[in-house]
């Protein structure tokens, strides 16, 4: 399948975005409601879902589905009991609420995520945390970026935005001078799953490592250039799909731990500006040893 053109992805950008937009809206209404108001369910181990992640990933599959009725919604409620399957040619992936155990404790780091996938290949989304009040979005056509060169500003291949003005990733070169974000899974009983041991490796060589909670807002630090780098273990495709385009678009890179291509439904990626990309890659081959 040929990959989609700028124009049509900044289209489907702009869509995700007003969906985005409008359950965010939904949720909002539910923040730090009350008990009385908030019904929290555990649908696993450490693994939250109200009331508000379901209304408003019914929300996002009716609007999706009445402005884009050819692409198929896939959503992380639907896909409660596992890991959505692969799916060719386009595919929208949403979380309703990400960042919901955040939600429940009254956290303000929580978000909508709207993605896109052409086969597999994050193209465009966007990204909305209401009580951040920081709205992303971005697209990047399949094509894949390079790696192990400084990152070029965007093109008109593709675009990134926060808050309607266009971001870059950052320029830092050296990990010991990066800000990386990370998190951990709900379950956290074994390693290297539970992402302890690689936890403590970057905190040793890298400036900063910040943990706030949401996959989605994170990969979009990385893509306005507050982070350097980001990695994380068992994500989901609707964890990662809109804010990995939005890294795309902002010129940044993305491969899976090992430094190979990625996988959006495995979950374990790497996200950075492409800079000290390489340092932190090896950091998970080689933990003992300091990174540049």
């Amino acid at each position: 399948m040929s990959g989609r053109g700028s124009a049509e992805l900044l289209e489907l950008s702009g869509i995700a975005l007003r969906v985005a937009e409008e359950a965010a809206a939904l949720v909002q209404a539910g923040f730090r409601a009350g008990p009385r108001r908030l019904r929290v369910e555990e649908k696993a181990r450490h693994d939250l879902v109200t009331q508000f992640d379901r209304a408003s990933e019914d929300l996002l599959f009716a609007r999706l589905g009445a402005l884009t009725p050819g692409i198929a919604v896939v959503g992380e409620e639907q896909c409660a009991a596992g890991a959505a399957e692969p799916r060719g040619g386009l595919v929208w992936y949403v979380d309703p609420l990400d960042g919901t155990t955040n939600f429940v404790h009254g956290h303000p780091f929580w978000c909508v995520s709207v993605g896109l996938m052409d086969d597999d290949t994050p193209v465009a989304g966007a990204v909305v945390a209401p009580m951040l009040g920081l709205r992303w979005t971005g697209f990047m056509p399949r094509e894949p970026q390079p790696l192990g060169v400084a990152p070029e500003p965007p093109t008109t291949a593709g675009d990134a935005r926060r808050n309607g003005e266009r971001c870059t990733v950052s320029a830092t070169a050296s990990l010991e001078h990066a800000m990386v974000a990370t998190g951990f899974p709900p379950v956290r009983d074994r390693a290297p799953d539970n992402n302890f041991d690689a936890f403590m490796t970057v905190k040793r060589n890298a400036q900063a490592v910040r943990r706030c909670g949401s996959a989605a807002i994170d990969l979009c630090m990385v893509a306005d250039g507050t982070y350097d780098a980001y990695w994380e273990r068992r994500l989901h495709a609707w964890d990662l799909a809109a804010g990995s385009a939005i890294v795309r678009g902002a010129g940044g890179v993305i491969t899976a731990l090992d430094g190979g291509p990625p996988d959006y439904h495995a979950g374990n990626i790497v996200a950075s500006n492409g800079l000290v990309h390489d340092p932190i890659v090896a950091l998970f081959s080689h933990p003992g040893s300091p990174a540049r």
